[in-house]
């Protein structure tokens, strides 16, 4: 090397230098806002998580005002926040206490409250349990319908509703003698069931402010009367429900009565009062050429045993 050339790499190495230099700094400035970009993420991730738990907890408490199936399909997006309405085969169901405004004089508001909350609480449970999409508490009266926002099928949501009625009356059968021990009623409670098939407009009803989801129509209106028709502890269904169930349980002979807006007497049926001989005593197969009911309480055992034999055998064929 020359001094003639050493004023030329001293230059060159000021310049690798320098470059080093602003890679250097780069490198720096790129870290650096590479974590503040991490703590802007790491922000917006625990305040989406923030607002999820809220979401979460206002979804919970919604679920305490709404039917679960309805709850269910408004935040899964299937069901939209607008008045809207269909026409829908519906099974609805009415139910209140026998009496409840003469308990209601007898006991203090306190105790009456309590008495409420525990019976609907237990009633809840039972129609949860068979599906039922409760409509609404009118008091001590409840109302509830199977067929919509989901349905197993016309024949399957009524005889669904008709053994969650079953099961409701058994569970107050089950509470005979708690009633004046918890809450110092001086007789039992009873419900009284009203059991309609038909015809209903189902929908969001009300104002841009606030809705309703419901059924309406005259279905909804004889199951109403029904249960105003039917005797303590026990079930009324009308003709149409009849229909589709009434070879999976026992009933009492039919009546007839005239009802506001209709041309014609309503027949409807009330249930066995021994709701014991469900549908677990009916025997109900189908096979190529025929469909056949039988009552397994009016023959021997022996006998029920060789017919469902062969009707088994037949439906193989």
């Amino acid at each position: 090397m020359n001094d003639a050339t050493l004023p030329d790499e001293l230059t060159q190495l000021k310049r690798e230098l320098s470059k080093l230099k602003l890679e250097a700094n780069l490198r720096k400035s790129l870290s650096t806002q590479l974590e503040a970009q991490k703590k802007i993420a790491d922000q917006a991730k625990e305040e989406a998580l923030k607002k999820s738990g809220e979401l979460e907890e206002v979804s919970n408490k919604l679920a305490k005002y709404l039917s679960p199936q309805i709850h269910e399909q408004i935040f899964s997006g299937k069901q939209s926040a607008e008045i809207t309405s269909y026409r829908k085969k519906l099974t609805v169901f009415f139910s209140d206490i026998v009496g409840f405004t003469r308990i209601s004089d007898e006991l203090e508001s306190e105790e009456i409250t309590s008495l409420i909350n525990f019976y609907l609480n237990e009633m809840s449970k039972i129609a949860l349990k068979y599906g039922g999409t409760i409509d609404k508490f009118i008091g001590d009266s409840i109302m509830i319908f199977f067929g919509d926002p989901t349905s197993k099928g016309t024949e399957e949501d009524a005889k669904l509703c008709v053994d969650m009625a079953i099961e409701m009356v058994a569970r107050m059968d089950e509470l005979k003698g708690t009633w004046g021990k918890k809450f110092g009623l001086r007789n039992d409670l009873e419900i009284r069931i009203g059991i309609n098939t038909g015809y209903c407009t189902v929908g969001n009803f009300g104002s841009d402010e606030r809705l309703d989801y419901t059924a309406v129509g005259g279905t909804v209106n004889l199951a109403s009367r029904l249960e105003s028709l039917a005797e303590s502890g026990s079930i009324c269904i009308s003709e149409d429900t009849h229909l589709l169930i009434g070879s999976h349980f026992k009933f009492a002979e039919e009546k007839e009565i005239d009802v506001k807006g209709y041309l014609r007497k309503i027949r409807y049926y009330q249930l066995d009062r021994d709701l014991s001989k469900n549908s677990n005593d009916v025997l109900q197969m189908k096979g190529n050429g025929f469909n056949i009911s039988i009552d397994k309480g009016k023959i021997a055992d022996e006998d029920y045993l060789k017919i469902r034999e062969t009707l088994e055998q037949f439906a193989k064929e």
